[in-house]
């Protein structure tokens, strides 16, 4: 009995929830957090060592691809550069991959000789960089710095580095063409979270004046579906969006009046059963009390009392039947 109206509030809730998708829809909308920067870093990590691991008797200026990844980080390309200090500042280096460094680059603190590693995330670019309204036009590509002076470090944090003589570029190879309408935007992410956007140059190029991820976006855009024609010799309605609203409204309001409808009537059916079943068992119990045979009664004076309606059989005498 007292499980029945929750049982039943549960039922006219769930008819509620039902008739507003819009609302649910919106809920699974998913922003970058403090989350995907911490899985970020940790990608960075992970891929130094492995970048430090292809260098066995590295050159200064040879690049050397990484060519062993976890099958869980299949897609996305490494490669470490190791070089000297003052050679990067004084001569730069033309084409690292994607990436132009002008002269003038420098590291802070300052050590003898760095390692540059290259990533180019691939599809992997929207899991550690999600951008919510924005779709990647082309994979994001870092570049960071790290000290070379000890080519088994582990967990080693990243140098900070600043152009000072002119921007690095980054000219990606494979770009999507922007939809129509839609402008393409670089943007920038830094090695604590934050993002920067700015123009595309040459239709495929971004500059920096420092080390992180960079990419090609454009922000998303809905296409509206077309509205439907009004028939010939009929006014345009003014209020149809009016007239939705008023229609999901009464849905609403119909879903909770039904639903307390029905609780009302579960209750009633609910009461009706319990008086058959009374009902029943009274009946059952006044059966049981006709099934034994009524005694008739005598009157002995001034007093009724039960009586035999046959008699016992009568004593014979043994001298009535002598010979």
């Amino acid at each position: 009995m007292e499980l029945l109206p929750s049982v039943v509030m549960m039922f006219v809730l769930a008819l509620c929830f039902e008739s507003l998708p819009s609302v649910r829809a919106q809920s699974t909308t998913t922003s970058p957090g403090p989350s995907s920067t911490r899985e970020a870093e940790a990608l960075d990590t992970l891929l130094q060592q492995y970048a430090y691991r292809a260098l066995v008797n590295p050159k200064t200026g040879t690049i050397y691809n990484v060519t062993h990844l976890p099958s869980t980080l299949t897609g996305i390309e490494v490669a470490a550069l190791r070089l000297r200090s003052g050679s990067l500042r004084r001569r730069g280096f033309s084409a690292y991959k994607e990436f132009e460094i002008p002269m003038g680059f420098i590291g802070s603190p300052y050590v003898e000789r760095l390692v540059l590693v290259y990533q180019n995330l691939g599809n992997w670019s929207t899991r550690y960089y999600p951008l919510p309204n924005y779709t990647y036009l082309a994979p994001v590509l870092g570049l960071l710095a790290y000290d070379g002076s000890n080519l088994s470090a582990t967990n080693l944090p990243e140098l900070d580095i600043q152009a000072s003589d002119g921007p690095m570029l980054v000219k990606f190879r494979d770009v999507k063409s922007a939809p129509q309408g839609a402008v393409a935007k670089c943007v920038w992410f830094g090695l604590q979270g934050s993002s920067n956007f700015s123009n595309v140059t040459g239709g495929n190029t971004c500059s920096s004046s420092q080390q992180g991820h960079f990419s090609i976006v454009v922000h998303y855009t809905a296409t509206p579906a077309p509205s439907p024609q009004p028939e010939k010799g009929s006014a345009p309605s003014a209020q149809g969006e009016g007239e939705n609203d008023n229609k999901k409204t009464w849905i609403i309001v119909g879903s909770v009046v039904g639903g307390l409808a029905l609780l009302v009537l579960l209750s009633l059916l609910v009461l009706c059963m319990n008086k058959y079943k009374q009902k029943k068992k009274m009946q059952h119990m006044e059966r049981a009390a006709e099934v034994g045979e009524a005694l008739q009664m005598a009157s002995i004076g001034d007093t009724k009392a039960p009586a035999a309606t046959v008699t016992r059989t009568q004593p014979t005498l043994e001298h009535e039947y002598a010979p």
